[in-house]
């Protein structure tokens, strides 16, 4: 068994929690084939990526309560189970209906990872500590949206969509075994909770309560709401607008990646030196400035891919630095249903870019337009949940209710 507090832990919790991204940003390059594959238009392919985020939000309503009282390890066995499963669905299905099945199967089951993965660094390393923990993990989960979609490319080059899914199934499997064999349980049994509806309702009413922890999840759901319109309309922007390979796309969503693992290596680094308010005061500039620069481009005619993946580097550099600050600071007060608050969180950010992601697709016109005013809208929003709800008060804890209820 691997001891909680070793890096090894860490790498493996950063790795179950890259199923999320694994499962997006792989087949990403393989969706205009697949539309073709499967006889079907654009937008029930990139319903297949909001319908994921859809069944992602709903089953992490019900992963960290259950987790919760269970503990986290015996629920990410069960989810990685059910993923694996539906993976080899998606990987046979004849129909897009049936990959829309799985699609789904494959959202409930993988939404343990990413769920427990970031209640098991609260429940191991504290509310101080875990912001710093979460921004080396996410730098760690970085290569996973770096190297999916180049891996994606090459497996539809050389051996057909298909199998994009047998890879993500083969993942899960390995995930398993260490699971099963090597990761500890990090929820002590001290504070497992109740799973009577009751109580897990009245901890959901008491975490709406709380100015902080809306502020942050607003934060965080509306920079992944622009973050997912990129990854909703992307491929069809970049590769049949303007007509990317494949392989450039891969090799253009590596450069875009790259600020974002930029940007969580620089939220780690000075964590502890600003303090999280004062990096998401700078976080959320960069995304709304990004997103607006990237939406005058698009509406000013210019239609190339540098007026795309130039803004969105900056615009992922600003997320990266959310992305665990955030979490950090809608977890930090609440220890005693971690596994709640993780959830509750997590649908809220799906739930909204699943939202955004099927907007773009209802509203894509063939150009860069959509997704670039949605990317916009993502970091104006973050920005303004930052100076509405955070800067305004958070700090004062006469703002927050605390303390979840046991049984």
């Amino acid at each position: 068994m691997l001891r909680l507090t070793s890096p090894a832990t860490i790498i493996v919790l950063a790795a179950l929690t890259a199923l999320g991204p694994l499962a997006t940003d792989m087949y990403l390059p393989a969706m205009p084939a697949m539309a073709e594959a499967l006889n079907t238009g654009p937008d029930q392919i990139q319903l297949t990526l909001s319908l994921y985020m859809a069944g992602f939000a709903m089953a992490q309503l019900l992963c960290g309560p259950i987790s919760d009282h269970f503990g986290r390890r015996p629920v990410m066995i069960a989810g990685f189970t059910l993923f694996l499963l539906a993976s080899l669905l998606c990987a046979f299905a004849p129909t897009v209906e049936w990959l829309l099945a799985g699609r789904f199967l494959q959202a409930f089951g993988g939404a343990a990872g990413p769920v427990l993965g970031r209640a098991a660094v609260r429940d191991i390393y504290g509310p101080v500590e875990a912001g710093r923990v979460l921004s080396y993990m996410a730098s760690t989960m970085a290569m996973a949206p770096a190297l999916a979609p180049v891996v994606g490319a090459g497996l539809l080059l050389f051996f057909g969509w298909q199998s994009v899914f047998m890879l993500l199934a083969v993942y899960a499997a390995i995930m398993l075994l260490i699971l099963a064999l090597l990761m500890p349980e990090p929820l002590p049994p001290g504070r497992r909770q109740s799973v009577a509806p009751r109580v897990i309702l009245a901890n959901y009413r008491m975490l709406l309560t709380q100015r902080s922890f809306v502020g942050y999840t607003l934060i965080n759901a509306s920079g992944f709401a622009g973050l997912f319109a990129f990854l909703s309309g992307s491929s069809f922007v970049l590769i049949e607008y303007m007509g990317l390979s494949p392989f450039q796309y891969g090799v253009g969503f590596i450069l875009i990646v790259v600020g974002f693992f930029s940007g969580t290596l620089f939220s780690g680094h000075y964590s502890h030196r600003l303090g999280r308010d004062r990096l998401l005061m700078l976080a959320t500039l960069m995304c709304a400035l990004a997103g607006t620069i990237m939406a005058l481009l698009a509406l000013g005619g210019v239609h190339q891919p540098w007026a795309v993946i130039g803004p969105h580097i900056l615009f992922l550099f600003g997320f990266g630095i959310v992305m665990p600050q955030s979490m950090a600071g809608a977890l930090a007060p609440n220890p005693q249903c971690a596994g709640s608050a993780s959830s509750l969180f997590g649908f809220l950010q799906m739930t909204i870019a699943a939202l955004g992601g099927a907007l773009v697709g209802q509203f894509h016109d063939g150009t860069s337009r959509t997704m670039a005013i949605a990317i916009a809208l993502g970091g104006l929003v973050s920005l303004g949940a930052y100076l509405a709800l955070i800067r305004q008060g958070s700090r004062a804890t006469g703002n927050s209710r605390e303390g979840c209820r046991q049984g």
